[in-house]
């Protein structure tokens, strides 16, 4: 069995996936990667599905040996990576021989990083999901957060991949990280429980994120969110998304991946899925602004978003698109529009 080792465990180190999904109808959480697009590029590097099992690193990154030739790439905060002692970029797939070592230190700018292998890795499976939830002690390695000498399964390690030269993301691929984003957000199934002065507030104000925070939800403390005259904040017990903002005491809370599957609180506003990754990334003491958005915009920033992605997958499996070709015909006296993609 081919496997990688924790010399160095990391602060909150875990293997996740795309999520538990399905199953929040019975109450249990989909948990998953939280800065889900890092994740995604981190595995569409390697070559794997997006949902693929992989390592993620909270604040303080593992160390971590491998004992078989692989490819691998890292992603999300910046950790300082090096492979062998020698620095090595974000978001670029590296081949490592067996025996190598991978070390993450502690974050320079965001909280959490990525590590995938081609092909995967192990833990432990359970509905469907290697994702690891440690409030139910289930998922990855026996549910918990990785700890010195852990050792992991590297389910179907590749010494190399095609196009290797071309398993580098653009910078413009990346979200656009910072201590002080401004989150995008679209309205909330109790939005009735606010008014103008309710909304002024929570759109005209700077948040911080406290020491509170962590991945079942991102706490603010700021400006108090006032309920509309007549309302209270409490409701009959719904549905909660990744993203959901809520309002108890009037500080909000973004619900993050390992969210509980209902609750009680208003929830005015939901953060659009294209921003949540800029939500996942922050830490104690940084910032955060909202801004209103409508769903379909927010539909299509989404959409815009993962095409690029997928894009990107195209050419690292294919090879460099360089020209797309327009070309009409007839066929049988019916016309069609084609495009050919040229690519070497």
């Amino acid at each position: 069995m081919s496997k990688i080792s924790f010399i160095q465990a990391g602060l909150f180190t875990t293997v996740q996936d795309g999520g538990r999904r399905g199953y929040q109808s019975l109450g249990m959480p989909t948990a998953g990667a939280m800065d889900t697009y890092a994740f995604s590029l981190a595995n569409a590097l390697v070559g794997n599905d997006i949902n693929q099992s992989a390592i993620e690193a909270t604040l303080l990154g593992p160390t971590i040996e491998i004992d078989t030739d692989c490819v691998f790439a890292v992603t999300g905060a910046d950790m300082g990576a090096t492979l062998n002692g020698q620095s090595i970029a974000l978001n670029r797939a590296y081949a490592a021989k067996a025996g190598s070592v991978i070390a993450l230190g502690p974050a320079k700018w965001g909280s959490r990083g990525y590590i995938a292998f081609a092909g995967g890795v192990g833990g432990s499976m359970v509905m469907g999901s290697r994702a690891t939830y440690t409030k139910a002690a289930i998922g990855g390695i026996d549910g918990r957060k990785a700890k010195n000498g852990d050792t992991v399964e590297l389910l179907c390690p590749k010494a190399e991949l095609r196009n290797m030269a071309l398993r580098h993301a653009p910078s413009g691929l990346i979200p656009p990280y910072s201590a002080a984003p401004t989150l995008r957000v679209t309205p909330g199934p109790q939005s009735d429980y606010f008014d103008k002065a309710g909304f002024d507030a929570l759109f005209g104000a700077e948040y911080t994120v406290t020491a509170e925070t962590d991945r079942m939800g991102c706490r603010l403390s700021g400006a108090n969110v006032p309920f509309a005259e007549g309302k209270n904040g409490n409701i009959v017990s719904d549905a909660v998304a990744f993203g959901s903002v809520q309002i108890p005491s009037g500080q909000p809370i973004i619900m993050m991946a390992d969210h509980q599957t209902t609750g009680g609180y208003a929830k005015p506003c939901c953060v659009i899925s294209a921003d949540l990754p800029l939500a996942a990334q922050l830490r104690a003491g940084d910032r955060v602004r909202f801004a209103p958005v409508e769903i379909n915009e927010a539909q299509a920033i989404y959409r815009r978003h993962m095409a690029e992605l997928n894009e990107f997958i195209r050419i690292i499996e294919h090879g460099f698109i360089y020209r797309h070709r327009p070309y009409y015909t007839q066929l049988n006296g019916r016309g069609f529009a084609v495009t050919v993609d040229e690519i070497v």
